[in-house]
């Protein structure tokens, strides 16, 4: 029972954010653990699908909110977009936004800098969890149109000023990020609020390649982000350009920007319906009570399949569903993981989901003892989760693989792996007690450990 508990506990809040006070930027006398890790400044790859679904996708996330609500025209900056972080910040914070940035040139084309100017296009500035869960409850970070401090958000919050689909340009916003998570988590933030401050500002559940989902598996802008961007911010298009202006624009110029696109195949990938969306997002809030979000889940993975959908929602409704079964009926949500990770298994682009299912499937097999289990989960994804830059899941599969090499016996391997481990997870995790914690969670499954 001790094991099951533990296993809850560590499939709950696997994917939840972490928040913690900041992060010690060197190891202080007492503390025990290696010097944090980070990713290096790399690139993405180009999309795989076919210009005529990256046409569709880009339609529906720059005209239409994530609420539904339909967004008359196209906005965007106009000329050099400039950068500024308000107040004190990280030092880890400062390199991954300018990492960021020079992405941006680089891949998106995109004329962008930061700036210690007070009038800068954008504005990041970093406001304690609670305050910003206040504000817009369910949210770890957001951007707001029109406005350059949280001061004056507060003031032009549910008012006209902060309504995007009242823009007929974009001159300023305000990214408001958590000032007590960890690095990655802000990183993470910088990524998504800054790609909608300058871009789309919808999300699709059906991208299995993007940050413009919901489902926080990618942490990182990716390859087809980048290309929605640069499209974006094309000269083939304007603002003030409707949906079906832009959709006469997009054929040409996608050719023009990805003519990989033009032969590949396209997936068929149909819009989600608002009722799976309800139910997904009723089975994620951590304020619903917890009989009436495994309803939800068991609601999605069975409108999944009632759908004809057998790629990226069908894995997460599974994945969601079987998170939620742990404690109350393990076998059921070992069978919802499998699932999973057969749906993700569909194409190599979820390989990086597949890695975050690889700790749930990980996790059962070193509650049960299997070493062996546990290393065939973790060692194909440890790989991926470093090149898609989660540290915080990087860090889980290798504590995962430290455990595995002490049940064989493989020591010296073993205390490799937990090193790397803690490392790594200085940076997605945040406090030394954060890191410990989860360190505590992983071994915590092991049967001897329970006895």
């Amino acid at each position: 029972m001790n094991r099951l508990a533990a296993l809850a506990i560590l499939l709950l809040t696997s994917c939840a954010p972490a928040y913690a006070p900041p992060p010690d930027r060197a190891l202080s006398p007492e503390s025990t653990l290696p010097p944090m890790r980070t990713f290096s400044t790399s690139g993405s790859s180009r999309p795989t699908r076919s210009n005529a679904e990256i046409a569709q996708d880009f339609l529906d996330l720059s005209f239409r909110m994530e609420s539904g609500r339909n967004l008359p025209i196209m906005t965007r900056f106009q000329g050099p977009i400039s950068v500024r972080i308000a107040g004190p910040a990280r030092q880890s914070t400062v390199q991954d936004l300018q990492s960021l940035l020079a992405r941006l040139r680089n891949e998106a084309g995109i004329e962008i800098a930061l700036t210690n100017a007070s009038n800068a296009s954008i504005t990041v500035e970093a406001v304690p969890s609670a305050t910003l869960q206040r504000a817009v409850p369910r949210a770890a970070c957001f951007v707001v149109p029109r406005v350059s401090s949280w001061q004056e958000f507060q003031v032009a919050r549910r008012t006209s000023q902060v309504d995007w689909t009242t823009l007929t340009r974009r001159d300023r916003a305000a990214i408001f990020v958590p000032s007590d998570a960890a690095p990655q988590e802000i990183r993470d933030c910088l990524h998504e609020e800054l790609a909608q401050a300058i871009g789309p500002l919808n999300d699709l559940y059906r991208l299995p390649d993007s940050v413009f989902n919901d489902d926080n598996i990618h942490a990182v802008l990716t390859g087809f982000d980048m290309l929605i961007l640069r499209a974006y911010y094309a000269p083939e298009l304007r603002n003030g350009m409707s949906r079906a202006e832009a959709a006469s624009r997009l054929p040409a110029l996608l050719a023009r920007l990805n003519p990989g696109g033009q032969s590949a195949r396209a997936h068929g990938e149909s819009g989600t319906s608002r009722d799976w969306i309800s139910n997904i997002e009723l089975a994620l809030g951590s304020g619903n009570a917890a009989a009436q979000r495994r309803s939800a889940a068991a609601n999605a993975v069975r409108l999944s399949g009632a759908f004809g959908w057998r790629g990226a929602r069908l894995g997460f409704a599974n994945y969601a569903y079987g998170r939620l079964m742990v404690g109350i009926d393990p076998p059921t949500a070992l069978a919802a993981f499998r699932s999973a990770d057969a749906a993700y298994a569909a194409s190599p682009v979820m390989a990086i989901h597949r890695a975050h299912v690889a700790v749930q499937l990980a996790a059962f097999a070193l509650s049960a003892g299997d070493a062996q289990g546990v290393l065939a989960a973790v060692e194909p994804a440890i790989p991926v989760a470093t090149q898609h830059e989660n540290a915080a899941l990087l860090a889980t599969l290798l504590m995962f693989k430290a455990e595995a090499m002490d049940i064989l016996g493989r020591y010296a391997e073993a205390q490799n792996a937990r090193m790397d481990s803690l490392a790594w997870a200085r940076y997605g995790f945040g406090s030394d007690a954060l890191v410990r914690a989860r360190q505590r969670e992983v071994s915590g499954l092991r049967p001897d450990t329970n006895l």
